[in-house]
């Protein structure tokens, strides 16, 4: 019987480094897409640009199948707590990328009634800028959370989902405590954000 060499049979590295090439290897994306930025992602999935080659191919249309969020468009006040809620059914970890300066910063429309930019209310992990951004760009944005999933520790990722939970639960103490709406919650949070100089309410 041959020996065996325990260098052919054994290797040694970090739990966080295993997880995170399995994770950045087989992203499952779900698209939020309320603008012209969708009809790129349109194109980004297909056979033209081909992200399975980044295994980011199963893309699902259920949060609780997805962990990676593509928010592609504009986002309203109104469409604030929808968005919150469905990053909170993601199936964890979650990443998200912004895509288009419109979910970035609220693009050219400065008005009362629009998001300026979806990281107020939920974290970003990646920004992709364009107004609408080439398929190109959002591969390169993907490309480049993969990167940052490689660096990040376990444990920093679960810190970071954490305090998007404890915002949700003051908004919902917040919500019982005064009798508002979903969308009155969140933009009575951001006003606080704002007086205390914090940009985001998580």
């Amino acid at each position: 019987m041959a020996e065996l060499d325990i260098n052919d049979a054994v290797m040694t590295t970090r739990l966080d480094a295993v997880v995170n090439w399995g994770r950045k290897n087989s992203l499952w994306p779900m698209p939020f897409g309320v603008a012209c930025c969708a009809i790129e992602f349109m194109s980004m999935m297909s056979s033209k640009y081909d992200l399975s080659r980044f295994g980011a191919e199963a893309m699902r249309f259920s949060p609780r199948q997805s962990d990676m969020m593509l928010v592609l468009g504009t986002i309203t006040n109104k469409m604030a707590p929808v968005l919150r809620t469905i990053y909170a059914q993601m199936a964890e970890p979650k990443w998200v990328i912004s895509v288009g300066v419109c979910a970035s910063s609220g693009g050219m429309y400065r008005t009362y009634a629009t998001l300026q930019g979806i990281d107020r209310i939920i974290p970003v992990d990646v920004y992709v800028p364009g107004c609408p951004p080439r398929p190109e760009s959002i591969i390169y944005g993907v490309m480049k959370l993969q990167e940052q999933i490689e660096k990040e520790s376990l444990s920093m990722r679960k810190d970071h989902i954490a305090r998007f939970y404890e915002s949700l639960e003051r908004q919902d103490a917040l919500q019982a405590a005064k009798g508002l709406t979903s969308q009155q919650t969140i933009r009575e949070m951001l006003m606080d954000a704002g007086e205390r100089g914090v940009g985001t309410i998580f």
